[in-house]
């Protein structure tokens, strides 16, 4: 397989659709839906409850199939990659930040980074120093030994974004990532965000209701009801 699509995409949804129920004949979810999405782009799909944010990243990560069209992951049709293939690449290229964080409670927060890093291959102290990096990378490094039960959302969040990026993954899909925080930490999250696109080269893809978040944007897909209903590009 290709390390990167040819034109540079990491994402391409060629028009998608995607139904739920009735052997693909029940609900549209997506409804032709024609976006790329490329290295060094923080992209926000923007759209209230029910507009199809959710089953568009899950479209983009390979966890499901679309009923029509084509998506592209890394240069190639998902449907081409095998299940052990596409394991490797949420392993190794994919990170996914979700609104509930979904830490381990029964671990450390630098025993969540270290799974994460062992996933991917790294192990020993190998493991544990590149965990730490990441801890100070986002001035969390005196919450290693803590669990994530005591600790406050922004700082939850901010260990989510940690082990998103652990396995040094391209791309980071990044679902209501600033829902469960007050205003100012979801845009201290935005912010952090933006920043790994843009310094770290990677491509991360934000789903959100919040319209507050467009400014940190480099591309904004306005949706409804499984539709683009408008693509604002910022760059």
């Amino acid at each position: 397989m290709n390390a990167h699509a040819s034109n540079g995409h990491f994402i391409d949804l060629q028009k998608v659709s995607k139904r739920f129920g009735d052997n693909g004949n029940g609900t549209t979810a997506i409804s032709n839906v024609s976006l790329s999405c490329s290295a060094g782009e923080l992209v926000l799909l923007l759209g209230p409850s029910g507009s199809g944010k959710t089953t568009l990243l899950t479209l983009m990560a390979g966890l499901i199939e679309p009923s029509e069209g084509q998506v592209l992951l890394f240069g190639e049709e998902v449907r081409s990659y095998s299940d052990g293939e596409l394991q490797r690449i949420r392993a190794h290229r994919l990170g996914f930040i979700f609104q509930n964080f979904l830490l381990i409670e029964s671990l450390s927060v630098l025993e969540n980074i270290v799974l994460v890093l062992r996933f991917a291959g790294i192990t020993g102290s190998h493991a544990i120093e590149e965990a730490r990096r990441l801890l100070r990378q986002f001035s969390i490094e005196h919450l290693s030994d803590k669990s994530p039960l005591k600790l406050s959302q922004g700082e939850k969040q901010r260990v989510a974004i940690a082990r998103a990026i652990a396995n040094g993954g391209e791309l980071i899909i990044a679902d209501e990532p600033t829902a469960s925080l007050e205003s100012s930490q979801g845009l201290q999250v935005i912010e952090l965000l933006r920043n790994l696109a843009h310094a770290g080269n990677r491509c991360v893809v934000v789903a959100s209701h919040d319209r507050r978040l467009v400014e940190f944007a480099d591309c904004v897909v306005r949706l409804r009801d499984g539709a683009i209903e408008a693509l604002e590009v910022h760059r």
